[in-house]
């Protein structure tokens, strides 16, 4: 059974990009001043997606409002929601000295009054390519009760100029998500990679694996999930002022219960982003060159 409601878009925009050295959210990669984030909700609203709900934080909202969510909000439906250190449940509390927020399942925990459809979320630094968000679009509209994510491989993610972290993902033979781990310093080794922890541990990786790049697909159920493994996840680190809760981690907690299903989506197009400030140029060729193809027009808001 499908359903016609569209779906809304998720997007994380809290991070200070700490690693890249500024508010690389809202710096220009494409001709005409458009940014990363312009680019995903072209290629979401191509696909069928009817609303945008933007995560940020309240010291940053004149700006982004300003340079990223004027441009949409008479094009499509706008929310903003914000993520801040102390939006946590009760019966916890923020340890003294903790400066930054709890990670992306937090982030994605603060729309839930917000959202109240099948939605997907994405990272507002990643380029995802048109076709993930056509077959995310068509998995959240299906009527499913099912998970999604968007899968990449694992070498095409990786920077040339310092770590990442990504959810490194085991898939079933029926195309549905066995586990994920997150490793958060895997760098470029050859042809193939290998994830240094912060325990000294090194893990070996061919290059080849499938890995999230936080392009998730829920329903609006998952908020209670969402709640459930973070209050675990504040038990467990909530006296820690570093540790993050991770929502492929989370993603992952949900698998080992049984209380999710996930199926890995595919993409033929190129992942790239901006992790760091040398990655910049990069992205901006390669969007020169999708425009080249006729892919993207030379103007994306006329």
């Amino acid at each position: 059974m499908s359903t016609t409601a569209p779906p809304t878009l998720l997007v994380l925009a809290a991070g200070m990009g700490s690693r890249y050295g500024g508010l690389k959210q809202i710096e220009a990669v494409g001709p005409c001043g458009e940014t990363i984030i312009d680019y995903s909700i072209f290629d979401a609203m191509r696909a069928g997606f009817g609303k945008l709900v933007f995560i940020i934080r309240k010291d940053i909202e004149q700006p982004f409002k300003e340079v990223v969510g004027a441009r949409f909000e008479k094009r499509i439906a706008v929310e903003y929601v914000f993520q801040e250190l102390d939006k946590i449940p009760a019966g916890f509390s923020v340890p003294a000295g903790r400066t930054k927020p709890w990670g992306t399942t937090q982030a994605i925990m603060m729309a839930a009054d917000a959202i109240h459809e099948p939605f997907a979320v994405i990272n507002a630094d990643d380029f995802y390519g048109a076709e993930s968000y056509q077959v995310m679009a068509r998995q959240l509209q299906s009527g499913s009760g099912d998970y999604a994510m968007v899968g990449f491989v694992l070498r095409n993610t990786l920077s040339e100029f310092g770590t990442v972290a990504r959810g490194v993902c085991r898939v079933e033979s029926d195309g549905y998500l066995e586990q994920v781990v997150e490793l958060t310093a895997i760098a470029r080794e050859g042809d193939h990679a290998r994830d240094t922890a912060s325990d000294g541990k090194v893990t070996m990786l061919t290059g080849d694996e499938p890995v999230s790049m936080n392009m998730f697909g829920f329903t609006p159920q998952v908020f209670g999930r969402l709640d459930e493994h973070f209050r675990k996840f504040l038990e467990a680190n909530g006296t820690d002022l570093k540790k993050e809760c991770y929502v492929p981690n989370t993603v992952n907690d949900m698998l080992v219960a049984g209380q999710a299903k996930v199926k890995v989506l595919h993409s033929n197009d190129s992942w790239f982003g901006v992790t760091y400030r040398e990655d910049h140029a990069h992205v901006v060729e390669s969007i020169r060159r999708l425009i080249q193809d006729g892919k993207y027009p030379e103007r994306l808001w006329a």
